[in-house]
């Protein structure tokens, strides 16, 4: 399933992308679709923030592979919302800002198709103690990493940095 949520729709780059994701899903489907499955399903609208959360739950594996990215909070939130006795896994690009943190994802290049491939078939055939330990870790990297300990870990680097004195123009 490719959850596309309609962003950004003025931007010609993002379009593009849609136009391509749509082609690119149409010809694979056309060409490995029967009449009782079908490969992908694209789904380009937006969905609540629970539908989502349940969707990401349900999942077997988690891919997010932005080729250039800050954070990206929705690999962590697959994590977060992944059943922890029954985890699927976290396939993430090397390039997402949340690489950096989330070390026991699956990680792979956006750009090598046959690492991709790879990591698929890894993820699809880990044991499920070894899916339990990467989870496990990953959960303990964001709470570790929780927007409180960000927030008072911002902070105290501004307080160390000072305060400035402010300067009133004359005139």
């Amino acid at each position: 399933m490719q959850i596309a949520p309609l962003s950004r729709a003025d931007v010609r780059a993002y379009a593009e992308i849609r136009r391509d994701l749509e082609q690119t899903t149409g010809r694979t489907n056309g060409r490995f679709a029967d009449t009782d499955w079908t490969p992908i399903r694209y789904l380009n609208r937006n969905f609540p923030h629970d539908v989502l959360m349940g969707f990401m739950r349900a999942a077997l594996i988690g891919i997010v592979t932005p080729v250039r990215d800050g954070m990206n909070l929705v690999a962590k939130e697959f994590v977060a919302a992944q059943d922890p006795a029954d985890p699927g896994v976290l396939i993430l690009s090397t390039l997402a800002g949340a690489a950096r943190e989330l070390v026991t994802a699956l990680m792979v290049n956006p750009y090598d198709t046959r690492g991709m491939a790879h990591a698929i078939q890894q993820a699809f055939n880990m044991p499920l103690a070894e899916r339990r330990d990467r989870h496990q870790a990953l959960l303990e990297v964001l709470r570790r990493n929780s927007l409180t300990a960000w927030h008072t870990s911002f902070v105290e680097t501004l307080e160390a940095c000072g305060t400035p004195r402010l300067r009133r123009r004359t005139g």
